[in-house]
């Protein structure tokens, strides 16, 4: 029976070949989202290794940050791209639960953030959550939280207002279309806490920074970024 079930997954799989989210050639047996090749070649940053990186140096005289990451560099029309389209437009969300346990191996490498109390991902407004069905950086950030022993903490930032789309805006546009976006609603729970906030792709930071200037009016918070990707 088995060997059948063997013989008949071979099979489906033939006609219809499970492919990499990221190079879209097709897995072989044992390979699970991204082929083997792409899990070692794509363009990792190792910002875990670097303080003073491009996204650190991107909210010096913003906001207070103790650090920010990113795990991959992305580029139009590259492999990041394709696994980002994955993720967020065509239900994938397992992509989300790996990365962010690729990411937290990394981070875990680095002490400052092992010291993170909460993970809390940027939130989508429920309109375009009932759309999308799920928040890709709480997918993320869940993946995140098994490697950094850390507590996600979903509902507490919350986006009251439904921005229009951030694509064709000016850094100072994208800045201030985010204005009074978000609220917390427990910020005691945040007290004296080292929080990591989490997106998908950081390009001019204006939505991260807004976030992370609502966070840092809580006493004695502490506050760290992490995204997928870093784009220029």
């Amino acid at each position: 029976m088995n060997l059948q079930r063997s013989y008949l997954a071979d099979f489906v799989s033939l006609l219809f070949p499970e492919l990499c989210a990221a190079c879209r050639e097709s897995l072989v047996a044992n390979e699970q989202l991204i082929c083997t090749d792409c899990r070692y070649n794509l363009p990792y940053t190792n910002f875990h290794l670097q303080p003073d990186n491009i996204v650190a140096r991107q909210f010096w005289g913003k906001i207070k940050l103790e650090g920010a990451y990113a795990l991959y560099y992305f580029t139009k029309g590259g492999k990041i791209q394709n696994l980002m389209h994955q993720f967020k437009y065509n239900g994938m969300q397992q992509i989300g639960n790996l990365l962010g346990s690729i990411a937290g191996d990394q981070l875990s490498k680095n002490e400052l953030f092992n010291t993170v109390d909460y993970i809390i991902p940027v939130p989508l407004h429920k309109k375009r959550m009932r759309e999308r069905g799920y928040n890709q950086s709480a997918c993320f950030a869940e993946g995140l939280a098994t490697k950094l022993n850390a507590i996600v903490e979903e509902n507490n930032l919350v986006r009251e207002v439904a921005t229009e789309t951030q694509t064709h805006k000016s850094r100072f546009a994208r800045f201030e279309n985010m204005q009074e976006v978000f609220t917390i609603k427990n910020p005691e729970r945040l007290i004296n806490k080292h929080v990591l906030l989490v997106d998908d792709v950081v390009t001019t930071g204006s939505t991260l920074e807004a976030c992370g200037i609502r966070l840092l009016e809580i006493e004695g918070l502490k506050l760290s970024i992490a995204t997928i990707a870093y784009a220029e």
